[in-house]
């Protein structure tokens, strides 16, 4: 029985994720990877048929199959990536009146930063597709 909302709401997901993704693309404050990568997983627990369709798309090949095949990418996208949401949790950090969240914030940037520039392998520009 919960089979039946469950799939769905993966699929509503999968396109949320989709829409605000290849926004993230024009607008510099939208992280398209992540959100493309929350896309595949939408996808896969909603729908076989809109996994396969996304994955012949040229958006997912662009920004995500180098890094899905290799677990890597270019120094350039882990810029791209990383400086926007750094710029926002850093306003958020700057604004924000509980130090608590201050904190938290602090600490997220920081996991973030060590993530991507020492889990994630850099390889040259060809080297990542």
């Amino acid at each position: 029985m919960m089979k039946k909302f469950v799939k769905p709401l993966f699929i509503a997901l999968g396109f949320l994720c989709l829409g605000l993704g290849t926004l993230g693309i024009f607008l510099p404050l939208l992280p398209t990877t992540p959100l493309y990568l929350a896309t595949v997983f939408c996808f896969a627990r909603g729908s076989a048929r809109f996994h396969r369709w996304f994955l012949g798309t040229g958006l997912y090949k662009k920004h995500l199959e180098g890094f899905v095949k290799s677990r890597a990418m270019t120094m350039r996208t882990k810029l791209l990536i990383c400086v926007p949401v750094t710029v926002m949790l850093l306003i958020a950090m700057y604004f924000s009146p509980i130090w608590h969240a201050r904190v938290l914030i602090g600490a997220v940037l920081a996991l973030k930063w060590y993530y991507f520039l020492f889990r994630i392998k850099t390889v040259s520009k060809g080297g990542a597709r």
